[in-house]
């Protein structure tokens, strides 16, 4: 019994090696999506043209954010963002004095709430602003949150 699955094994690695060696297993088709035009942006007016596909953003009270109002260490920051606005289509985190302002990004699927928790990194006292996009509007929301020990090199 163990020659036998010892040996369906081995073929079943063969297999794997052959189709990865030949190309057929290629990573990049399994990774996600990577905006890397709106990571590289300085400002955050860039950021959220590159990440969201306009500049347009409207403040909203329907944006909840939910973070500490001071941060002890900059490099783990929990965060929160919730909303009850429908048709949610993506959820950004930027942080004004970050190097690169997009701290995260999400895409959500249809039908799901507007809901995500994350840790960020900052580097030192800034606004936190948490950009919805729903029905094809933008909406934002921030927070000044405090920071003792900067998380980005600071």
């Amino acid at each position: 019994m163990k020659r036998r699955s010892f040996l369906k094994g081995t073929i079943a690695s063969s297999i794997l090696g052959v189709a990865a060696g030949a190309g057929l297993l290629t990573p990049q088709s399994v990774l996600a999506a990577w905006p890397k035009a709106a990571f590289e942006a300085k400002t955050i007016d860039d950021g959220i043209q590159a990440a969201l596909g306009a500049s347009d953003v409207t403040e909203s009270g329907d944006i909840n954010i939910k973070a500490p109002d001071i941060a002890e260490n900059g490099a783990v920051v929990p965060v929160t963002i919730s909303t009850g606005m429908s048709g949610v289509e993506s959820i950004a985190i930027f942080i004004e004095k970050n190097p690169v302002p997009l701290a995260s990004s999400y895409d959500l699927g249809p039908n799901t709430e507007g809901f995500i928790s994350c840790r960020v990194k900052m580097g030192k006292t800034s606004d936190l602003i948490a950009v919805v996009k729903s029905e094809g509007k933008l909406y934002s929301a921030k927070k000044m949150i405090k920071v003792t020990i900067g998380g980005c090199g600071g």
